[in-house]
């Protein structure tokens, strides 16, 4: 098994590392305070071509491969998780599902200025009673001359107060579960849909996550994305990618926790030593390191997978289930080693703490993805 990354791959992990160390990680702090959605930052990795990673050089995408995006999101995620996100969402759950299963007027309409950073994309599936049963779906597209009219809910939706773009599931078969659902583009200037209030999330504070409610949302026939009724297959195809993406930016929190503390450790004092010559710290440096080499391991065979275009349920399940418990875990030490002052907003440690939550509870709690990798299991011989 080749350990080895490419020499373009390499080139674009450098590239992500730069632009994150020297732009972006010096507004994190600001864009978590004021919860501001991080334009500058979003702009600069457009122009890099970042938003649109993994989209065909035709679509004005810059056409890498799987694990190059997984690279950048892991580099970009170190830096601040709030702008890595918005470039997950983008990457994955918006750009992806269009150019999979979109059609070519389609691909021609959005990727392009979505894959140029032009325009935002959200993914909306999520709703009230809709969580980790997302073919519970109350949303409903019901036929009309031209189009649909979709009438629902959808909550904690990330880009959702300035994205343009929308990928919206809905119930278009009242009678069926998961095969009565359809997936659909909607531009949310279309009629009736309504941003309606923003949600005061513990971390990632700048993401912009929103409720968003169809009332009568007209939207036209050709923006129908794949079969009608086979929309669950496209969430599931989306999600396996989408979950790949969030272990990466689990990665970034847990690395920028080990190295907040090892700097902390070499220079703060107790008893008149660094604290890092005490054993009690060094367990826990090395539980961290060890901990966040396993996961990008687990994450870049994810990864690897998903770019051959293999199915990769049971193993993006392993590697985010992992990369988020081990995200939590590193940055719950980072405010234990730092002690009291890790608890106050002015270290670093404070905020990766928070940001760190939302990757065990996104795109599929952990106790989802167990449920998803014991399900796996079992059906092998």
């Amino acid at each position: 098994m080749d350990f080895e990354l490419s020499e373009e791959q390499r080139m674009i992990r450098d590239a992500a590392r730069e632009v994150a160390e020297r732009e972006i990680a010096p507004r994190a702090a600001q864009t978590d305070e004021t919860r501001e959605f991080p334009w500058d930052n979003i702009r600069r990795l457009g122009e890099m071509g970042f938003m649109g990673m993994c989209v065909s050089p035709d679509y004005g995408g810059a056409g890498l491969d799987f694990l190059s995006y997984i690279l950048a999101v892991d580099e970009i995620c170190t830096a601040c998780a709030t702008t890595g996100v918005i470039m997950s969402v983008q990457n994955s759950l918006v750009c992806g599902p269009i150019e999979a299963f979109g059609t070519e007027a389609q691909k021609r309409r959005y990727l392009p200025d979505l894959a140029s950073g032009k325009k935002i994309g959200c993914y909306c599936l999520t709703e009230p009673q809709a969580g980790s049963d997302a073919a519970n779906l109350k949303t409903t597209a019901s036929k009309k001359d031209g189009g649909y009219l979709v009438n629902g809910t959808k909550m904690f939706v990330t880009n959702g107060g300035v994205a343009d773009v929308l990928v919206v599931y809905t119930r278009t078969d009242p009678a069926a579960k998961s095969r009565g659902i359809t997936a659909f583009i909607v531009e949310a200037d279309f009629p009736g849909v309504q941003r309606t209030h923003r949600e005061k999330t513990m971390g990632i504070r700048g993401s912009s996550t929103m409720e968003i409610v169809f009332k009568d949302a007209e939207v036209p026939e050709e923006n129908l994305l794949g079969e009608l009724n086979r929309g669950y297959s496209v969430a599931l195809w989306t999600l396996e990618g989408g979950r790949i993406g969030i272990a990466a930016q689990a990665i970034g929190i847990a690395r920028n926790a080990l190295a907040e503390c090892l700097k902390y450790s070499r220079e703060r004092e107790q008893f008149g030593q660094p604290i890092g010559e005490f054993q009690a710290i060094q367990w826990m440096l090395a539980d961290m390191a060890t901990e966040v080499s396993a996961a990008q391991l687990l994450a870049y065979r994810a990864a690897i997978l998903r770019g051959r275009g293999d199915r990769c349920a049971k193993e993006a399940s392993i590697a985010k289930l992992f990369a988020s418990e081990t995200a939590v875990r590193c940055a719950d030490r980072g405010v234990q080693i730092h002690g009291g002052y890790g608890y106050i907003q002015d270290f670093t440690v404070e905020r990766l703490y928070r940001d760190a939550k939302i990757t065990q509870l996104y795109e599929g709690t952990s106790q989802v993805q167990k449920q998803v990798i014991a399900g796996s299991v079992l059906k092998e011989e």
